[in-house]
Order: structure tokens, then C-alpha cells, then sequence
């Protein structure tokens, strides 16, 4: 199947950190501050086997949310790869450095909406190096849960009328499996 042309943007709106653009009778919202929309996530266990969370609040939820840590890449650091950029906010989200960071499958996150790519970041080898809880103004909440209750202690807070990232569930699959299903190369 042939892919269409892709039309020159008309420009809707510029704001600080997205642009909002029409191609053909198309809109779109589009990252202005990160390497071609992209963003990681980093999907991260600790020595004791503790999955990390973080807590924030969304302003364009109006409501805090569970998320793992995540960032964009390039938005402060024109130097940025997909590693440090899930290395950097794993330390600042969280205060745990990795030894190592593997970059397991980048897609987007709302493809019918916006040009923002993800990647999923396995980091292992993790470190304490600090307290966490983001850059000024974040203000995020740091979770340590056992891997066995994840799950059910992530429901339990999506009860309690946290709103809850969807990737948590292909990251927590992630954890132990590689994109293809195959288990994790340790």
C-alpha cells in the first residue's frame, strides 16, 4: 500500500511547548520542545524488586496521576539520546541511577491526535542516589511497590480517583519480556 503524501502544515496556533496544525483537513497537536515529538519512559525494578511509580498531578486532567517515570528528549539537552534522557529522568523522578539502560520499542501515543513517540526504557542495575521527586515545580510523589502486588495496588489507587496511565500495563509486561514476547535478556 502506497502512503499518501504528507501535506506542508498550516499552523494553527504556537504555544510554549505544542503547536497546534492543520495538514489537509487534518488537525493535529504537535511537540514544539522534544527531538521529533519524542518522549521515553522508563520501566524500572529495584534491588528489592520494587516497581517504581510516580505521582503527579495533570493539570490537563485536573486530577494526579500514576505514571512511571518519564520524560522528553531534547526539550533542555540539544545532546540527548533516548538512554540519557530515560537515565536523567529516572534519577530525577525518582533518585535511582541505572547501570544500564536498554531502549526496547518506540510507537506513538495517540496517533490519530499528535506526533508524540514514545520509547520504552528498561533501566536495571539501579542505584540510590538521591530522593527524587522531580525538577522545581513537579512536585511528584516517588511509589516503591512490590512487583507481585503491582497490579492490584495499581487499581486500588484507580479507585480512589487517581487517573492511570495506560502504558503502566504494557510496562509492567515489560519488565520481564522483551517487545516480541521472548523473556528479558538479563
Amino acid at each position: 500500500m502506497k502512503t499518501p503524501a504528507r501535506p506542508e502544515p498550516e499552523l494553527l496556533y504556537q504555544g510554549d511547548w505544542l503547536r497546534l496544525v492543520r495538514r489537509g483537513k487534518w488537525e493535529a497537536c504537535e511537540r514544539s520542545h522534544s527531538a521529533e515529538g519524542l518522549a521515553v519512559l522508563v520501566i524500572a525494578v529495584t534491588p528489592d524488586d520494587e516497581v517504581l511509580f510516580v505521582e503527579q498531578y495533570r493539570m490537563a486532567l485536573g486530577a494526579r496521576t500514576i505514571e512511571m517515570p518519564a520524560g522528553l528528549v531534547g526539550d533542555d539537552h540539544a545532546t540527548d539520546t533516548l538512554e540519557s534522557a530515560a537515565r536523567r529522568e529516572l534519577i530525577e523522578e525518582t533518585g535511582w541511577d541505572p547501570a544500564r539502560v536498554e531502549i526496547l520499542l518506540t510507537g506513538p501515543t495517540s496517533a490519530g491526535m499528535s506526533n508524540e513517540r514514545i520509547a520504552f526504557a528498561r533501566a536495571t542495575g539501579l542505584r540510590r542516589v538521591g530522593p527524587g521527586g522531580g525538577v522545581a515545580g513537579e512536585d511528584i510523589v516517588v511509589h516503591s511497590v512490590p512487583r507481585a502486588q503491582a497490579p492490584a495496588w495499581l487499581m486500588a489507587k484507580a479507585r480512589e480517583g487517581y487517573e492511570l496511565d495506560l502504558k503502566l500495563w504494557a510496562g509492567l509486561w515489560m519488565i520481564e519480556r522483551d517487545p516480541d514476547g521472548r523473556p528479558a535478556s538479563a
